[in-house]
């Protein structure tokens, strides 16, 4: 399929453009392009963007929106979400996968880094709905070694036949965190990721209450208790870390480990708000942007995810001229494809046909001096008009096919689990 966007408006430049599509990269941009499409796009009051990649979330838990709100994370962990989420079915997580990927399209993701269980629910979702996606499957064991053995059979299972999914979606691991895995699975799992080129999905340093655990049973920090592992590695992605030190960062420096920043999600459940983006940053360390699960922050919305970082890092440092709307732009789209070495994030000749057009026809973007500033800090996921991933149309006019029908659908499965 080839597609010809006409008279659209790139972020800093003046001037409209056309962009053609074909297959699924961007063949060419330049005014007034003599081309012949499958599909024409007006431009018109528009600017393109990359797509978003939200780098953390946990795609099926938009089922669980609006429970177990106003708690800490351990008790909203052991009471609401692990208790209910063993009585999800295969249909519920696919149907709340589906509910997520819509919500995402909605709000210009193009990408996501996924933690969940049966991720081929997930991936079955992600196929029909046209995103591209990292789906690392949970694990935990809680230090028991028939759980150990079991976890590591089911690794081995997963990755012993080809995967039955386009080259849209790969499958990672994804060992939940050191409080519910052990140091014995969490080398395993290390060997046998870098053995197969597999990418690794964790949550790390969150609460003061993990490093008290780390301390108390490790005898150290939570990054430090990895490098003692020996498992800090390029493959590795740490979703929070939000306790660690100078030296920690030079840790995941040496060592290319990338993190993840969740900011709704740290503020919700009151996990901490210092987060080292500027020093990680002029470390070297790989720094992208998520919502995390509709659990914990309610929303999939990277826009809001942006101005909540800006907002945060700000405040914390008394200091107006960090995390400015820039470097969140760059860090939702261009950041966020480079660490997961993907061929996108920018709108140039070549690359990846995963991008948004945005709607200027909106108070938000009135005047529009600085469409960036605007878009970080007024606008939120509504502003996206159409969306493109893969070289195809997923979204036009605020519209993806199908919606009404996922909205009841999943209305209907959310009710019916919490019966049982």
């Amino acid at each position: 399929m080839s597609i010809l966007i006409k008279s659209i408006k790139i972020p800093n430049c003046q001037d409209e453009t056309d962009i053609f599509v074909e297959g699924n990269r961007i063949k060419t941009i330049g005014q007034s392009l003599d081309v012949k499409a499958d599909k024409i796009i007006s431009g018109r009051k528009k600017v393109v963007i990359p797509g978003f990649v939200n780098m953390h979330t946990h795609a099926a838990m938009t089922l669980f929106r609006g429970i177990g709100d106003d708690m800490p994370l351990m008790p909203w962990l052991e009471e609401k979400i692990w208790p209910n989420e063993a009585k999800l079915t295969d249909e519920d997580i696919y149907w709340g996968a589906k509910l997520a990927c819509l919500e995402m399209i909605k709000s210009g993701t193009t990408t996501f880094f996924d933690m969940y269980a049966k991720p081929e629910m997930t991936a079955a979702a992600v196929e029909e709905m046209g995103l591209r996606a990292v789906l690392s499957e949970v694990c935990f064991d809680y230090f028991k070694s028939e759980l150990t053995e079991k976890c590591k059979q089911q690794i081995i299972k997963r990755f012993q036949t080809p995967l039955p999914y386009s080259s849209r979606i790969r499958i990672a691991i994804g060992p939940h965190a050191i409080y519910t895995v052990s140091g014995e699975l969490l080398q395993w799992i290390h060997a046998f990721a870098l053995d197969r080129g597999l990418l690794i999905h964790t949550h790390l340093a969150e609460t003061e209450e993990e490093v008290t655990f780390c301390r108390e049973h490790f005898g150290t920090t939570p990054v430090r208790y990895l490098n003692e592992l020996g498992i800090l590695s390029p493959n590795l992605f740490v979703a929070h870390a939000l306790y660690i030190d100078e030296y920690e960062i030079g840790l995941l420096t040496k060592n290319g480990v990338k993190v993840v920043h969740n900011p709704a999600s740290n503020m919700k459940l009151a996990s901490g708000y210092r987060f080292m983006f500027n020093e990680m940053y002029a470390a070297g360390v790989a720094v992208g942007l998520g919502t995390d699960g509709c659990a914990s922050s309610n929303s999939l919305d990277m826009i809001e995810a942006m101005r909540l970082a800006s907002y945060l890092g700000k405040a914390w440092r008394k200091d107006p001229v960090v995390m400015t709307c820039n470097e969140m732009f760059d860090v939702a789209t261009r950041v966020g494809a480079e660490m997961l070495g993907l061929d996108a994030g920018c709108i140039v000749e070549g690359a990846l046909a995963d991008m948004c057009l945005i709607d200027l026809n909106l108070p938000v973007f009135t005047p529009n001096f600085n469409f960036v500033s605007n878009l970080v800090f007024a606008a939120n996921g509504s502003c996206v008009d159409t969306v493109i991933c893969d070289g195809k149309i997923l979204m036009e006019d605020k519209k993806v096919p199908g919606e009404n029908e996922i909205l009841e659908r999943t209305g209907q499965i959310a009710y019916d689990w919490i019966r049982r």
